[in-house]
């Protein structure tokens, strides 16, 4: 673990900040316990940057070692402020302009790191002063899906305007998301149409009429494991399997499906449904509940039986979440016009990727060229689809 002395600030009284790049596979105990603590600290819940999740990524997913575990902490024995992947990239799209962005992998719906609530302005100026004089980062750090407005979103705002810079946004998508103080029974009339409801009804009775249908929620004592290869069997049979683009297609990808399942089962924060047919899995979905937030992380189900809608059905059942007086809200963490999700879902969650530039002269030079090639390109992009449009 090698360590980079930060300026120290008064937000953390016992000793100034450091930042510790880390290595994955070798967390002392109390790394790894501080870790843990932090996501119950966290400004704004995110899986996918939580241990039990981020820790078998790196391990499995990025086997080229691109990604650093970078750590914000007091020195010493103090707690820790902040946890984020980071990542040299060699290209921008198609420029070849060397730059840093936060890791992620295909699975990876959430780009927001872990960082101690009331922390955010802190955490982002010790990590972007760090990156300033890190020899392997350059013009500018990359931030995907960072929730639009949210506390880390506002910080990073704020502190990059502090360093005579400006936040670019360069990308940004709405997806499906659950928030409601209405009960399942209430919401579900609310947002599916009478129309529909009655053919979901319809489309379940006649279900039931083929055998016994059942809906069952994983529970704490049981083992994952035969519900995981339940998911891993029924997604590989559907149209992602046929495409090899199934989480069984590739053994990185089943493995680490495999250790995140288990180890969210471990940590309290699995939560996997399933509808079957005479114990046939029919539909299957796997959340992530991150207290005030929810993750509905993985969705699969029998296409032989899609005429029955067995995903919605599912999808019903799961409203029960709703009822959970830990949970606020949940993303869908599916793609923006979801044809399925958004039609139950009537919320929406909107993400951003932004651009914060690095402190060097030549940083600068290059991000606001940059800044200015992006505004070119959006302008001239509206102008051709106008022209096309007439």
């Amino acid at each position: 673990m090698t360590v980079h002395p930060a300026f120290p600030t008064s937000a953390a009284d016992a000793a100034p900040l450091v930042v510790r790049v880390a290595d994955p596979l070798s967390l002392s105990d109390e790394m790894a316990a501080a870790w843990d603590r932090l996501a119950d600290d966290a400004s704004e819940p995110n899986p996918f940057a939580e241990r039990w999740c981020l820790q078998p990524a790196l391990h499995l997913l990025d086997p080229e070692r691109r990604a650093r575990l970078v750590m914000v902490r007091a020195d010493g024995a103090g707690p820790l402020i902040g946890v984020m992947p980071l990542a040299p990239v060699m290209k921008y799209g198609r420029l070849p302009l060397r730059h840093v962005t936060g890791w992620a992998h295909p699975n990876h719906f959430h780009g927001a790191p872990l960082v101690r609530a009331g922390m955010e302005r802190i955490f982002w100026s010790i990590l972007l002063g760090w990156c300033d004089a890190a020899p392997w980062a350059r013009t500018l750090l990359h931030v995907p899906r960072l929730t639009e407005d949210g506390p880390l979103h506002r910080a990073l705002v704020d502190v990059a305007r502090g360093r005579d810079g400006g936040v670019e946004t360069v990308h940004n998508e709405e997806r499906a998301l659950l928030a409601s103080e209405l009960s399942p029974e209430a919401y579900w009339d609310e947002a599916v149409r009478a129309k529909k409801r009655k053919e979901l009804r319809r489309q379940a009775n006649r279900l039931a009429d083929q055998g016994a249908l059942s809906f069952r929620r994983w529970q704490s004592d049981e083992a994952a494991a035969p519900w995981i290869d339940a998911f891993l069997d029924l997604e590989a049979r559907g149209w992602k399997g046929q495409a090899g683009s199934a989480l069984a297609s590739h053994g990185d990808t089943e493995a680490w499906f495999r250790a995140v399942v288990a180890a969210a089962a471990a940590a309290g924060k699995l939560d996997m449904r399933l509808l079957a047919l005479d114990e046939r899995p029919l539909a299957m979905l796997v959340n992530f509940l991150c207290p005030p937030g929810g993750f509905s992380f993985k969705t699969a189900f029998d296409e032989e039986f899609a005429r029955f809608s067995p995903g919605v059905l599912l999808q019903q059942a799961n409203l029960d979440l709703l009822g959970d007086d830990r949970i606020d809200w949940v993303d869908s963490c599916a793609a923006p016009d979801h044809p399925m999700i958004d039609s139950v879902w009537h919320e929406r969650r909107r993400l951003v990727w932004v651009n914060a530039p690095l402190a060097g002269g030549a940083d600068r030079l290059r991000f606001t060229a940059l800044v200015g090639a992006e505004k070119l390109w959006r302008r001239w992009k509206r102008a051709a689809s106008a022209e096309n449009n007439l």
